[in-house]
């Protein structure tokens, strides 16, 4: 038996395998294990785990393996570890980059852990929870603006291949220990080994990898690692959110893929499909996750989700079932990223519960509401503009393109993760001078600027 896996402490036979469905394990056992608990067979002097997930009568379980299949075979014994799935934690896990299990990906030692915790750790009561309350400011004008985080709540970044998801999210882990010297847990959910090599990396380069942690459940691995891994990502989080009592970005890339994963499981446990195909547990497995993440007293958890959307459609089952549960909702549109506007945030169709007078101030909404109506504007004008051209629009239509025009591209920006690739050095703008901008371009103070000069910049020069 491996002594580093975690939660393994005594080996106690419970059965074993019958039946080998791909990550599906059928086991015969002389006692049956509660649903959820952890069991493991050594092949070859590695220890394999697996999640009991059915029970299909009183004598056999359905488990899910939580490593690659290779070597499984029936008559291989099967041990109870005692409990569900555990990780160690500590103060040692900042800077590191490791796997569902708490062991290391990055060729530097296992955590020195005094302590593990549960995987399906329960939630905080409600009478423990604190509310999400207030901004909490990314230093990205159109994000700020528009569709503003709400400190300790959920923000979905929706989007179809291509659109700059993970960039984003890499800007907000940057935005969040620079801005607010939090720390980040990034749960990478079927993963491209390519993608978490670069964010290792660029976090690396970028100086902030002591602030943040990474866990990887790669694309290549079991559904069963890409099923639990936002759990284990989200356990650490909780940890430093209780321990270091201070502001936790907790980001999940790509919250579509655990749905995926979910329905594979699914299928292989024999559950029959519901609508469009997906499990009949999806709003139950998403609702699991969702609802673990809560602020107390003590800290915050703010999370970032990367949501892909299946051929860009928002009404799609697993999308709407995300979007229930989120605060705000930031949409990044394959049009803007053809027009070459990045961050390709839509701004009509992204939003947040916080946009209130109540909540924002006075000065804060009706700026945005003015730039959103600017905008909507725009979009309305576009094909009288391309068939006949702007000099057919009224004096009052004109002057709106044109500052709307500006407004556009003065909410772009160019971010830090991505200098090394475009040559344009990061920047961050404060709320206050993204709203003095933005008056400013309302007012027609900017009239005279050209518009190549709004483009991928920070703040306007002073007038």
């Amino acid at each position: 038996m491996a002594d580093h896996e975690p939660g393994i402490t005594v080996a106690r036979p419970v059965g074993t395998i019958t039946e080998v469905h791909g990550p599906v394990v059928v086991i015969a056992c002389s006692r049956l294990p509660p649903l959820r608990q952890a069991l493991y067979a050594d092949i070859d002097s590695e220890t394999y785990l697996f999640e009991v997930h059915q029970h299909l009568d009183e004598r056999r379980v359905r488990a899910i393996t939580l490593h690659q299949t290779t070597g499984l075979e029936r008559g291989l014994p099967v041990y109870d570890t005692g409990a569900p799935l555990r990780v160690p934690v500590g103060a040692d896990c900042l800077g590191r980059l490791l796997n569902l299990f708490g062991e290391p990906l990055d060729g530097l030692p296992a955590l020195a852990a005094a302590d593990s915790r549960s995987i399906h750790f329960p939630p905080r009561p409600l009478w423990e929870s604190v509310g999400a309350a207030g901004i909490l400011e990314t230093g990205i004008k159109v994000i700020d603006l528009l569709c503003p985080f709400v400190r300790a709540g959920k923000t979905g970044l929706f989007g179809g291949a291509g659109v700059g998801k993970t960039v984003l999210v890499m800007e907000f882990m940057h935005a969040v220990i620079a801005l607010h010297r939090g720390v980040s847990v990034f749960a990478g959910i079927g993963e491209r080994i390519r993608e978490g090599h670069e964010l290792w990396h660029e976090l690396r380069e970028a100086g902030v990898l002591d602030r943040s942690l990474l866990i990887y459940g790669q694309m290549d691995e079991s559904p069963g690692v890409r099923f639990r891994v936002g759990l284990s990502a989200l356990t650490y989080a909780e940890y430093l959110r209780d321990t270091l009592r201070t502001e936790v970005l907790f980001l999940m890339d790509n919250v579509f893929r655990f749905v995926q994963a979910g329905s594979e499981i699914s299928s292989l446990l024999g559950r029959m499909p519901a609508t469009v195909g997906y499990q009949p547990t999806l709003a139950t497995e998403v609702a699991e996750i969702q609802e673990r993440i809560t602020s107390t007293p003590a800290g915050a958890i703010t999370s970032v989700q990367a949501v892909y959307v299946p051929a860009d459609d928002m009404t799609d089952p697993a999308v709407s079932a995300i979007l229930s549960h989120l605060d705000t909702t930031v949409v990044l549109s394959r049009d803007q990223a053809a027009k070459g506007i990045y961050p390709a945030v839509d701004p009509l169709k992204s939003g947040s519960k916080l946009m209130d007078r109540r909540v924002l101030g006075e000065r804060h909404y009706a700026v945005a509401e003015a730039v959103r109506e600017h905008l909507a504007r725009y979009r309305e004008l576009e094909d009288i503009i391309t068939m006949l051209g702007i000099e057919e629009l009224s004096v009052s239509d004109r002057k709106i393109v044109l500052r709307a025009r500006r407004l556009q591209r003065y909410l772009t920006q160019p971010f830090f993760v991505t200098a090394s690739q475009t040559g344009l050095a990061g920047c961050s703008v404060s709320l206050q001078r993204t709203l003095d901008d933005c008056e400013g371009f309302l007012d027609g103070t900017f009239d005279t600027v050209p518009e190549e000069q709004c483009y991928m910049r920070g703040p306007m020069p002073d007038q």
